[in-house]
């Protein structure tokens, strides 16, 4: 069995990670054998190298070896690809083709992104894990294949068959072994390492001295996030090494190549609280409730008073209101006094003043509407779609609200 360091050079692969070390070893492990086998991890994180470690290290190193990208080939045609067709099974199969299946026999498939398998499609995988047998589409002869699998997935698999967009009994048969790969942020002692042998590599393909980064920019790129992992740092060390003339780059110089800098820090990803907002429009709706919710405790308040309950009551059963209007936790009888409400006011006159009230309510609501639509039409250039988009509203609600309120 070759050493963990021999794979690595084979390979290309760079890094001391411990668990990237583990990953290396589990599949040194498990490639004399034929167990079906499922790597994990975030995309560009070098998933694609283990299959091949697997298969160069097995008793198939001399078959046929097969890479399947399950996402980049559509529904309709995936099982075709897979297990072949006979001629005239639908449009366009003009003659028999050979699926993957029966081109690799012996050999090994890789099926990357195999958490984008259309369900029917996983269905007939299974079949092949379970017995080795498959059938054509458009036929019915049940046919023989040999092939070992090794599947790839950036989906958390548990998620997906909650979800029911993965068969159960196929993750387990495919994960008999699970190879997880970290990502380049759980590496942290491995970036640099990477980014000088990625700028040597560009400096010898370009013909170019190798760019190197001052301590301030390795700080830099040692805490960024790199939500592409390898295959962005990769990207990162080629424009810098192309478009860079000075040889040593700065950490202000590296932002400039950093989509967001702020990525440097862990996100802070939690539940939603229900006063925050994103936009504008969402802070004018939450002002314009607040005053709504205000004017209906004021409303409670004047009635209370005109029941003719005393002022104490009031003061007690309205305390949280009161403190809110005056500011004071220890309020007197004449704090209510400003409202200059009569005790024994009529029935009659108690309506009045409610539907008073309400009316200035509705005027002060339809007046806050017409002032969001007349500055977001300014903001949009008199463009009705962008407005209403910008609303949150449809186009025609927009039209009808322009009519009503004669903003034309």
């Amino acid at each position: 069995m070759e050493s963990i360091q021999a794979i690595k050079q084979r390979f290309g692969i760079i890094g001391n990670d411990i668990q990237l070390n583990r990953a290396l070893e589990k599949a040194t492990r498990v490639a004399p054998t034929d167990i079906s086998v499922l790597v994990t991890g975030e995309s560009g994180v070098g998933k694609e190298n283990i299959p091949r470690i697997v298969h160069s290290l097995s008793h198939r190193k001399h078959a046929k070896y097969i890479a399947v990208n399950c996402g980049a080939i559509p529904e309709g045609t995936i099982d075709s690809e897979l297990f072949g067709h006979e001629k005239g099974a639908f449009t366009g199969a003009t003659q028999d083709r050979k699926g993957y299946f029966e081109v690799a026999d012996g050999g090994t498939i890789f099926l990357d992104e195999v958490g984008e398998l259309p369900l029917t499609t996983q269905v007939r995988l299974l079949r092949v894990l379970e017995n080795g047998e498959f059938i054509k589409v458009g036929s019915s002869k049940v046919q023989k294949t040999n092939v070992r699998i090794v599947a790839a997935t950036n989906v958390n698999m548990q998620v997906a068959i909650e979800k029911n967009k993965f068969r159960e009994d196929l993750y387990y048969r495919l994960s008999t072994i699970e190879i997880h790969l970290p990502a380049l942020r759980e590496r942290k002692e491995d970036i640099h390492l990477l980014f000088r042998k990625f700028a040597a590599d560009f400096a010898q393909k370009y013909r170019m001295p190798a760019v190197r980064l001052d301590d301030s920019a390795v700080n830099l790129l040692l805490n960024y996030r790199f939500p592409g992992n390898i295959r962005q740092l990769k990207n990162l060390a080629e424009q810098i090494s192309v478009i860079e003339e000075n040889r040593t780059v700065s950490a202000e110089k590296l932002k400039q190549y950093i989509p967001d800098s702020s990525g440097s820090l862990p996100a802070v990803i939690g539940k939603k609280h229900e006063n925050d907002f994103a936009t504008e429009r969402d802070i004018m709706y939450k002002i314009l409730f607040d005053m709504r919710n205000d004017i209906n405790d004021l409303k409670k308040l004047t009635l209370d008073l005109m029941k003719g309950d005393t002022v104490e009551e009031v003061q007690q059963e309205n305390h949280h209101l009161l403190e809110k209007i005056y500011g004071a936790k220890n309020l007197k009888e004449n704090d209510i006094e400003v409202l200059n409400i009569p005790q024994n006011s009529s029935t009659k006159d108690e309506y009045e003043y409610i539907e008073t009230i309400e009316e200035d309510e509705t005027l002060s609501l339809q007046d806050k509407e017409i002032e969001m639509i007349k500055k977001s039409l300014e903001r949009n250039n008199n463009k009705r779609k962008l407005a209403a988009k910008e609303l949150g509203i449809s186009e025609r609600t927009l039209y009808r609200k322009i009519k009503q309120y004669n903003l034309n």
